[in-house]
Parts: structure tokens; sequence; C-alpha cells
């Protein structure tokens, strides 16, 4: 039987695995593609056996070349955790200037539709509350933050130009706080670095005073979410993300109750530019998409910590993901 073919770049990553196990169940042949600088092959090992998958170990922010038709091209490379960004700043921001460019000319080349990944990030430290599609953001581009912010800030606006201006099928997600499975424990993001806190018997650190909110979507309402956009006739920017607000200080209590750990509370002083609110206004995607997220905040913390849980006692500490592509190669 003959599939259409979906390439999804970063796919060895939290969010791109996630997405490669939903193109597979709905019946395409995947293309992953990763260079491995964050990614994790073992998010994608139990793939490997299938006919319908296949792997290409490769950096975007150079050229890209898949042989053969694509039907579609996701692109979900690049560094999303500050730890990561603050780490390798310059290939942040390539993958989502360099990188992009090279994924919308292949999609041109191809005649295949393209959506990108972008970010809550473009809105910055937002002076709107909750933040919608039409708000511009508050961004300081120069900032610590600033390499993953006007990367994807600038990654829109080229995806935008090459819908303008050569008529390609684009389609622009804004992914606010997602979690699940697979994530990295200690990325920088609060959910992980909370529940791996947690785990290693250490205090909960929160940065500021704790009023800052955020807001958390369960993976796989996030992944039928960029779905349902790759398959809509909407070009513009459409925020995905679950509405359902808390503080950094609820959240650190909602951690330790659901641990069942006796960690107290320590606090740090906010890193810069670090946003004070996220919350996604989605009215545009409950009206052009028919979504709105189905987990709760309750029941996908239980499934995440339990994955957790899960994992080897090393990897609780262990940051040094292996990246051995040799024993997986077909």
């Amino acid at each position: 039987m003959s599939r259409e073919r979906v390439l999804i770049t970063g796919a060895a990553g939290f969010l791109g695995s996630h997405l490669c196990d939903r193109f597979i169940r709905e019946g395409y042949h995947v293309i992953g593609m990763d260079n491995l600088i964050t990614g994790d092959l073992r998010n994608i090992e139990h793939l490997f056996s299938l006919e319908q998958f296949e792997f290409y170990n490769h950096d975007v922010s150079k050229f890209v070349h898949v042989p053969g038709e694509l039907k579609y091209i996701l692109h979900f490379a690049s560094p999303a955790s500050p730890i990561d960004y603050l780490k390798i700043p310059i290939q942040t921001l390539k993958v989502g200037s360099l990188g992009t460019h090279n994924l919308l000319g292949l999609a041109r080349s191809k005649k295949a539709r393209i959506l990108v990944a972008s970010t809550s990030e473009v809105y910055g430290d937002p002076t709107v509350h909750p933040q919608n599609e039409d708000y511009w953001g508050n961004v300081n581009p120069i900032g610590p933050r600033g390499v993953y912010d006007e990367a994807k800030r600038f990654q829109e606006a080229i995806t935008m130009a090459y819908h303008t201006y050569h008529g390609l099928k684009t389609r622009i997600v804004r992914i606010f706080n997602t979690y699940g499975p697979r994530m990295r424990l200690n990325d920088g993001r609060v959910l992980p670095a909370f529940i791996g806190q947690a785990l290693r018997g250490e205090d909960i650190t929160v940065f500021g005073d704790g009023s800052q909110t955020r807001s958390f979507c369960y993976v796989d309402d996030l992944v039928d979410g960029i779905y349902r956009l790759l398959l809509s006739d909407y070009a513009y920017p459409v925020n995905v993300g679950n509405p359902d607000e808390i503080t950094i200080s609820d959240f650190a209590e909602e951690i330790i109750k659901l641990t069942g750990t006796s960690q107290k509370v320590v606090y740090k002083p906010l890193p810069v530019d670090d946003p004070k609110q996220r919350q996604p206004d989605i009215a545009r995607a409950r009206e052009i998409l028919g979504w709105s997220p189905k987990v709760s905040r309750a029941e996908g913390l239980a499934i995440t910590y339990d994955y957790f849980k899960s994992l080897p006692h090393d990897r609780l500490y262990d940051e040094e993901y292996h990246k051995d592509f040799s024993k997986f190669s077909k």
C-alpha cells in the first residue's frame, strides 16, 4: 500500500516524537529528521522497526534533501527550553532562520503543505492577558531569551512571506506550555523541574515570588490541535494550549501533593525577561479547528508523574542523553 509521506523535523524531541506516533497511527509514512543536539533517540526507538518510519540524522540549518514525494512537512526542530537555548544561542537562531528557510524551500519544491512550530514566547512578557493571536508581543530582542523569541518571530515572518509571495500552503501554531511523557526532567522548564526535584528529594525552587502564572496543556491535546490545524485551510497563527491558568506557587503545592513528598518551597530571584503571565486565548482554535483541550491538569500530571517514576534512577540526574544512531540503523 502506498502511503502519503510526511517529514517531521525535531523528531527525536518531546513534541516531535509524539507527532511521529500520531502520524503513524493516521496511516502516513513518517520521515523523522533530527540532529540530536537536544533530541533523544530513546523517544523514537519504538518506531525504528516499522516499515512506515525512517530517520535522517541531519541538521536542517544545512541544505535539506529528501528524495520522493512529500505531502506534509512539520518543522519542530529547535531547542525549546531555557537551558538549551541559553547554552546554544547561535544554533537556536540558525534553526529558526536558516532551517525554516531551507524547509520552506523544500515544501515549495515538493508542493507540500508545511506547518511550523512557533511559541507563546513570541508574546514575550505580555501586556495583554490572556494572549490572543492579534497581540504583537512585548519582547526584548537583545535579552538572554531573545535568541529564542526572535528566532520564532522571524520564523513566522518568513513563513507568511512564502505564503503571500509564493502561494505556499503554510500553517503556524503558537504552542503554549505543554507537558507529558518524554519530557526531559532537567531542561529548565517549570513542570519537569518541579517533578525532578520532588523525585530527588530536593526542595522545590520557585523563581520570583510565585505569583507569575502558567497554563499547562497535556501533550495528546496539543498534538490533536496541531493535526487539526495542519489539515485546516487557515494560514495565520493559531494559539494551541490549555487556558486553565495557575500561579507558580500554587503549582508547586500541587506537585508536592501529587508526589506525596515533604519538600519545602524555596524562592530565588526571577530570571531576566521571564514572563509574568501565560494564558492562551483559544477562541480562534475553537472556532476554526473545533478544538479545545480534553485532559485535565490532574489527569495529565498523574500520567506524567507515573512516566517519570518509571525512569531508571540515573536518569533523574543524568543529562548526557545518548546519541548513538548506529544501533538503530536499518
